[in-house]
């Protein structure tokens, strides 16, 4: 499988492949490419509605530029423990990172978070975010405000006294609970409608069918996310610090908490109508 950065042609293949409706893995496919190398490739310059070859070739010779101009002379790649190769920590990260940006991160702000996620230590300084992802101490300063009224890190001192900022695992589980709170709503809305629409009609029953299914994934992920939490906080293979089984599922007795409370044919409840 070829390596190292994708060429204009390469580029052309892309556009191309997006104009013919292919997904990210065929167009891949095609070019013998990692689905991953695509996948942040579009996601970077515009996504699959907006992406353009050439303007994306620009952009990369320009980030080429730039990264030459920031790196200090004589110092490369920052260096890595456990054998890592630089290049695929690197590549890996912009992988996630552009993930993140398309769900509404925005850059800065993701690539703070990620390089905080796949640091051994857990927590970085402000300087040493700076270094690791060339930038300002100012756009550090302005990343982690955002992060931090997000919720996304926590501010703690060392034994130095300097403030070092830390990924907050919780994040994971605060985000489950919202999104399931927001399942909830929809469902809530979507019942007001029944009775506007008047609970007889075709229209109201397809609310209903919304509300219902909508609300059992809402239920569903709340139960789920409080009998998982506890994977946040304990050591992988451990087996410790939650009841989930070896593959990462909850047990047998918790399993059947997930099965819908209704059956399929129930009729909608009066009351909640």
């Amino acid at each position: 499988m070829p390596g190292g950065r994708l060429t204009q042609q390469e580029r052309q293949q892309i556009a191309l492949g997006l104009g013919d409706g292919l997904a990210y893995a065929e167009i891949a496919r095609r070019l013998d490419r990692p689905t991953s190398t695509v996948t942040r490739e579009v996601m970077r310059n515009g996504g699959p509605t907006s992406y353009r070859s050439d303007l994306a070739q620009r952009a990369t010779e320009r980030r080429t530029h730039q990264r030459r101009q920031t790196t200090p002379r004589g110092r490369g790649a920052a260096p890595q423990t456990h054998g890592r190769d630089p290049e695929a920590v690197r590549e890996y990260e912009e992988t996630f990172t552009t993930l993140l940006i398309a769900q509404g991160l925005p850059k800065m702000m993701a690539r703070v978070l990620m390089a905080l996620y796949t640091s051994d230590s857990g927590s970085l300084t402000a300087s040493e975010l700076a270094q690791h992802l060339q930038v300002s101490p100012a756009s550090v300063s302005k990343a982690i405000t955002f992060l931090d009224g997000q919720g996304l890190v926590r501010r703690e001192r060392d034994e130095r006294r300097r403030e070092r900022y830390t990924a907050d695992n919780d994040v994971w589980y605060q985000g489950t609970i919202a999104g399931a709170r927001a399942n909830l709503q929809l469902a809530e809305t979507a019942r007001q409608g029944i009775g506007v629409l008047g609970p007889d009609t075709p229209a109201a029953a397809r609310l209903e069918t919304i509300a219902r299914f909508v609300d059992f994934i809402g239920e569903s992920l709340m139960r789920a996310a409080e009998q998982a939490r506890d994977i946040l906080y304990s050591t992988p293979g451990t087996g410790t610090g939650t009841d989930a089984d070896a593959d990462g599922t909850a047990p047998a007795d918790t399993k059947a908490d997930t099965k819908p409370d209704t059956k399929p044919d129930a009729k909608p409840d009066p009351e909640r109508a």
